[in-house]
């Protein structure tokens, strides 16, 4: 469901996570939004493979790009690294590069490219929900880590499917962003339990 970026994992009851936290926070609100918006428009034109779906398509990864950059800059590290965050980056990078290719293919080819990026994306979402586990409201990402290595191998079995549709792609998205929206409201709580 998107693969989350990688920042210390300090635990939320040390002044210094207050800060990490709260821009994990706004991060994942940002996410959640993003991926809503992103999911209807691609049901939208979900039926064929039209440049403006090629534009959705390519503008997803590179959103993830995006967000994985803003959070290597608000990450507080204190000498632990952010590989995470690097992969994240590298492997959105290809997914969009790929992902422009494969629309000029067709369908089947872009949810095999998809399908890719989720297995991968979704198995360092998972590291990365399990090292900041200790920062709280890591649990949902934890889970959406690994729903998106299940839903990744899904994309490539429907590809040589005759049912290949872009629609599954616009109920990965949105739940990626629902687990992002429960992950920031529980990092909400979990600041507030720290600060008072």
């Amino acid at each position: 469901m998107d693969t989350l970026t990688e920042s210390a994992a300090a635990t939320a009851s040390t002044p210094a996570a207050a800060s990490p936290a709260a821009a994990l926070r706004k991060l994942y609100f940002l996410r959640f939004a993003f991926a809503a918006a992103w999911a209807a428009l691609l049901l939208a034109t979900a039926g064929t493979l039209t440049t403006l779906t090629a534009v959705l398509l390519v503008a997803y990864p590179l959103f993830d790009v995006g967000c994985a950059v803003a959070d290597l800059r608000s990450a507080r590290p204190e000498g632990r690294p952010v590989r995470g965050l690097y992969v994240n980056a590298a492997l959105s990078t290809l997914t969009a590069a790929g992902l422009a290719v494969a629309a000029t293919s067709g369908i089947p080819a872009v949810l095999r490219v998809w399908g890719a990026w989720a297995i991968t994306a979704g198995l360092v979402q998972l590291a990365v929900g399990v090292a900041r586990r200790g920062l709280g409201g890591q649990w949902a990402m934890i889970a959406s880590g690994g729903i998106s290595t299940l839903a990744g191998a899904s994309f490539i079995a429907q590809a040589g499917g005759a049912d290949a549709s872009l629609s599954a792609l616009a109920g990965y998205a949105f739940l990626g962003g629902v687990f992002f929206l429960v992950s920031a409201l529980r990092l909400g709580r979990t600041g507030g339990a720290a600060k008072g």
